[in-house]
């Protein structure tokens, strides 16, 4: 490529191979097999990636997931109890030296997640779904089954892990909407779910083995993880909507359920002498329990958004707020439907509180910036999107935007930085990324 005032030349042909690059580069760390000892069986397994690089793909890629999950709660006494749960298990496990970690995220949806280098996330929508710590116990073991059996890094190396979650946030730009003035349900960040691992039928009754194992050991009658099994299966009979990213992850069947019954029945038979910790999961969660309303309002309003029904989704979450003022998921939900309405001034108004309420998440100030956007004020939209780039590097969604900024207000040099960029980051061409190599090669930077 040639060099052509201080920026990288674009032609058409590599722009176009943007995304064959882009893949070839992500996949590349995996390229080289080998064999390793599974931690679970002790038997040998084909395994083409290594702990270091399990590691390295989650802090890639958890903290944007964490966000798109509004971020991790402001409960600091609850962020601590969930912690406090999954590190009672970690003795047990069989990769004690991974560096887990264990977070309640805003989320109002039903989930829990991990990806492979130890970062686990729980839903505060599952926290209201269950009904004690053995439960919650088994939930976390369930999650710390997937990594310390490795079906991240096992999928991996088989070639069938999503590239979603092997490209990372090369795809992004994508799903974050259908124009430059349009918005979608998923407006600002990931959608829910998007880099999730999703597990297969054998993982997860592996990942039920091992977690059922874990809370045993930690001291927790297995009845807690039957609990757990008939709470999930109820509510995939009953209420599928409620917890279909969970299932689209985490496949649920009566096979799962029964095998629980068995193990209790059988294996753990002894640890029905053990409590279920239901009044200490009561009081740790108290807090949580007393914006239950206000959450459910929240969940009302999001099955509204994705129907497109955003005036009903926006009544949903201002009655929200009047339950739960403090609440920044409702805040930043509010600005999402009056900006699908086209409502730019408040939803300024409520992405600006939402800030302030949480002032070290990025959404707002994503959803700040497609406000100014919108209102052609592109100083301050480059303001919030350079903010939620530094809080939250990685998003070539912002990348383009900042860059689209500094192009409206004539600033040609930055702004074509910031669109070659962007075209190296993607994995294949969109809209957008053909408006900014349109930008390039009117301005010479492409040919």
């Amino acid at each position: 490529m040639k060099i052509q005032n201080t920026f990288l030349s674009v032609s058409r042909r590599q722009f176009l191979k943007y995304g064959v690059a882009a893949s070839a580069l992500a996949a590349s760390p995996f390229m080289i097999s080998g064999c390793a000892i599974d931690p679970v069986t002790g038997k040998k397994q084909l395994m083409m990636v290594s702990a270091k690089q399990e590691i390295g793909i989650d802090k890639q890629n958890s903290p944007h997931q964490f966000s798109s999950d509004y971020g991790i709660t402001q409960d600091k006494a609850i962020n601590r109890y969930v912690s406090d749960v999954g590190k009672g298990l970690l003795p047990f496990v069989h990769r004690p030296e991974m560096p887990y970690n264990f977070n309640c995220v805003n989320a109002n949806y039903i989930n829990a997640y991990a990806f492979p280098g130890g970062t686990i996330g729980i839903s505060r929508g599952i926290l209201l779904q269950l009904d004690n710590e053995a439960q919650l116990a088994s939930l976390i073991g369930h999650e710390l089954g997937h990594i310390n059996a490795r079906h991240s890094a096992e999928q991996m190396s088989k070639g069938q892990l999503s590239s979603i979650l092997v490209g990372g946030l090369s795809i992004a730009a994508s799903t974050q909407g259908s124009g430059l003035g349009e918005l979608t349900q998923q407006l600002g960040m990931l959608g829910q779910g998007l880099l999730l691992s999703k597990y297969s039928r054998d993982n997860e009754r592996e990942a039920d083995y091992l977690g059922n194992e874990y809370m045993v050991r930690a001291g927790y009658p297995s009845a807690g993880f039957v609990d757990l099994m008939e709470m999930l299966n109820s509510l995939n009979k009953e209420k599928p909507s409620s917890v279909q990213i969970l299932f689209s992850t985490h496949p649920m069947s009566s096979e799962r359920l029964n095998a629980a019954l068995y193990r209790e029945r059988g294996i753990y038979a002894q640890s029905a002498e053990y409590s279920l910790k239901r009044d200490r999961y009561m009081d740790r969660i108290a807090s949580l329990r007393a914006d239950q309303k206000g959450i459910e309002l929240l969940q009302v309003g999001e099955k509204y958004m994705a129907k497109k029904q955003y005036d009903k989704g926006q009544q949903s979450f201002k009655k929200a707020i009047k339950i739960m003022p403090g609440d920044y998921t409702a805040h930043v939900l509010t600005a999402k439907a009056m900006l699908a309405r086209k409502k730019y001034k408040p939803a300024l108004l409520y992405a600006n509180k939402a800030q302030k309420l949480y002032s070290s998440e990025a959404q707002a100030y994503y959803i700040a910036g497609f406000a100014n956007l919108s209102l052609e004020k592109f100083d301050r939209a480059y303001k919030k999107f350079d903010k939620c780039d530094h809080l939250l590097p990685g998003n070539p969604q912002v990348t383009f935007y900042k860059g689209f900024c500094l192009d409206k207000n004539g600033d040609k040099k930055p702004a074509a930085q910031n669109y070659i960029r962007y075209l190296k980051t993607v994995r294949q061409p969109n809209k957008y990324s053909r408006y900014a190599y349109i930008r390039l090669k009117a301005w010479g930077y492409a040919n």
